[in-house]
C-alpha cells in the first residue's frame, strides 16, 4: 500500500485530542459564533484534501476522481479518510434531493460531549469545499446527526445551497430533516 507524503501535500498529522480541545474551547468561549470560524477553517482545507485524495487515488488506480461511480467513490473515499484517521464514510441519498455521508467513527465527534447541536464544524466546512470540487459546483453541507449529541453516527447532508437552506429553515420550524428533505424534493 502506497502512503501519502503529508508534508509534500501540505498536510500535517495533528492529535485528535488537540483538535477536540480547540473546538471545545472555542465553543465554550464564543458560543454558537465559534461554529462559523471552525467551518471557515475546514473550508480552507478542502483544496488540500482534494489534491491529497487525487494523489492517493492515483497511486491505487488509473481512474481520476471524476471517473469514479458512486460505489467506487464511496469505497475509495472511506478508505482514504479511514487510512488518515478521519473515520469511515458511507455515502447515500434521501429522495434524490441530497446526498448523505454517514460515519459511526468520525474523528471530530466526541460521544462524551453531550452537545445541544451538531459539533463537526471543521468537517462541515471541509466537506462543503471538497464535495463542491468533486461536483464542479458550489454545494452546502449540513450536519443533522452527531455522535457529540448522543446519536449513533454523524450524518451530513450534501446538496445545493438552495435545497439545504430550505431544509435548515424547515428544521428551524420544527420539521425533521427527513421530512424537510422530502418537502424540498417535491417543491
Amino acid at each position: 500500500m502506497a502512503s501519502l507524503d503529508l508534508a509534500a501535500h501540505k498536510l500535517a498529522a495533528f492529535p485528535r485530542g488537540s483538535l477536540a480541545a480547540l473546538r471545545n474551547a472555542l465553543l465554550r468561549d464564543h458560543g454558537p459564533e465559534a461554529a462559523g470560524a471552525l467551518q471557515e477553517a475546514g473550508y480552507a482545507g478542502g483544496d488540500t484534501v482534494y489534491a491529497a485524495f487525487s494523489a492517493w487515488l492515483s497511486a491505487r488506480t488509473d481512474l481520476d476522481i471524476d471517473q469514479l461511480d458512486v460505489d467506487a467513490f464511496q469505497h475509495r473515499a472511506s478508505e482514504f479518510f479511514s487510512e488518515f484517521g478521519w473515520g469511515t464514510l458511507r455515502v447515500g441519498a434521501i429522495d434524490d434531493a441530497v446526498a448523505t455521508l454517514d460515519a459511526t467513527d468520525w474523528w471530530e465527534a466526541d460521544g462524551d460531549s453531550q452537545l445541544d447541536a451538531p459539533g463537526c464544524h471543521l468537517t462541515t466546512g471541509l466537506f462543503a469545499d471538497l464535495f463542491g470540487r468533486l461536483a464542479g459546483t458550489q454545494v452546502a453541507v449540513l450536519e443533522v446527526e452527531c455522535r457529540s449529541m448522543g446519536h449513533a453516527h454523524c450524518r451530513f447532508l450534501v446538496g445545493s445551497p438552495e435545497v439545504l437552506e430550505f431544509v435548515y429553515e424547515e428544521m428551524s420550524d420544527g420539521a425533521s430533516y427527513r421530512d424537510a428533505v422530502s418537502a424540498a424534493a417535491t417543491a
